[in-house]
């Protein structure tokens, strides 16, 4: 897997220590450059007197991971930009740099707040590479001083989609790179193993179960298993509840899901599946997300505010158009 730039937004906070230490040990571990964010409320003003510096404040933090002479090696690169949308503000400046992983962190919120949704999760939806979203308080696999990666066990959500079809790539990379287990969950609907004993169906006919089990065995790559343990996983239920129960019962330290792209709507309001993967999952969640230029994120984020617009009356804005 090649990484060159890991980019790392922070909101000045202890909480965003976490985010930071991990990003820091995996641009250390892919000699990547490592630049560190900050979106500054562009309404915000010192009327109170006190002169915060963002870059002074972001590069102490910094120190407590790594060392001038490091953070020199790091290529290290501070950016202080104002905004009013941090989750826009940081798509546009994956795009804009060309990162490769952006790493950061979420909080763990009530669930009327989840209904708000955080910044996260709208970088999530709209990224232009994978995202590593952590909390403060899950499995940890950054060992010795950051300087070891000790990734055992992947847990990669497929449900035969597109998304799902990045996410099992990365997957797969991860799992080579740090001889990880690789293991593979389908969730079939509620209630479809409710049925008449599976070893009863007709000859020559398959049943639910079986059918998902050997196509998840066939989108395994064959030489994967020379360098991998793969344990493929039917189950049925709610997607998110799966995802989260089985990581939790089988001490996962890495869940990588593919970010389904929809935002909108009645999805936005009540969540999807990875959203609460992502707010209340045990360890770091990798969402996939597909590569994308800048003028593509542009228009991605013109449209995502058009809908805000509507939704509030105002006038739709205009995507720019091709080349």
């Amino acid at each position: 897997m090649r990484i060159k730039r890991i980019l790392c937004p922070t909101d000045l906070t202890a909480d965003s220590e976490t985010a930071l230490r991990y990003g820091v040990a995996l641009a250390r571990a892919y000699e990547a450059q490592f630049i560190q964010m900050y979106c500054q409320d562009s309404a915000s003003d010192n009327s109170d007197g006190v002169s915060v510096k963002p870059a002074e404040v972001m590069e102490q933090a910094l120190l407590k991971h790594a060392d001038h002479g490091e953070l020199k090696t790091l290529g290290w690169q501070s950016v202080v930009l104002g905004c009013d949308d941090p989750g826009d503000c940081i798509t546009r400046e994956a795009a804009k740099s060309g990162v490769d992983l952006i790493v950061m962190r979420s909080r763990r919120r009530p669930h009327r707040a989840a209904l708000l949704g955080s910044v996260a999760e709208s970088v999530c939806r709209t990224a232009p590479c994978p995202v590593m979203v952590m909390h403060s308080d899950e499995r940890d696999w950054i060992k010795g001083a950051g300087r070891e990666i000790g990734l055992k066990r992947v847990l990669v959500a497929y449900d035969f989609s597109d998304y799902s079809e990045l996410a099992l790539k990365l997957g797969l990379l991860v799992a080579q790179e740090y001889q990880a287990e690789l293991h593979l969950l389908h969730v079939l609907p509620p209630f479809t193993l409710n049925e008449t004993e599976i070893s009863w169906y007709p000859l020559g006919k398959e049943g639910v179960y079986h059918k998902a089990a050997r196509r998840l065995q066939k989108v395994v790559p064959d030489e994967a298993h020379l360098w991998c343990t793969i344990k493929n996983v039917i189950s049925e239920g709610q997607p998110y509840r799966e995802i989260l129960n089985y990581a939790q019962r089988n001490e996962i330290d890495l869940v990588c899901i593919g970010a389904h792209g929809a935002g909108f709507g009645i999805q936005t309001l009540f969540g999807s599946n990875v959203d609460r993967v992502l707010r209340q999952a045990p360890c770091p969640v990798l969402v996939a997300r597909p590569l994308r230029l800048p003028k593509e994120i542009s228009n991605v984020l013109v449209e995502r505010q058009s809908v805000r617009n509507c939704e509030a009356g105002a006038p739709a804005l205009t995507a720019a158009p091709g080349p």
